[in-house]
């Protein structure tokens, strides 16, 4: 899997549209980004941690990093 297929796979299970994310965080970032800029970012692979982290709190989820068992 792709970090594109891994953020879509969640938004969608957790019921939210990519209108809907985008939506949400320019209201509490106070930005002005497009369904099809955040679209681009995940295709590309370039998204950054930070706006990972920021769609995480959105839908309610958080990001852990979790030891592979020996």
């Amino acid at each position: 899997m792709t970090i594109k297929d891994d953020i879509k796979a969640i938004i969608v299970k957790s019921g939210w549209t990519m209108s809907d994310i985008v939506k949400s965080l320019n209201e509490k970032y106070n930005r002005q980004d497009s369904v099809q800029n955040l679209s681009a970012k995940l295709s590309r692979g370039t998204i950054k941690y930070r706006e990972a982290l920021e769609i995480a709190e959105i839908i309610g989820y958080n990001i852990e990093w979790i030891p592979k068992k020996k």
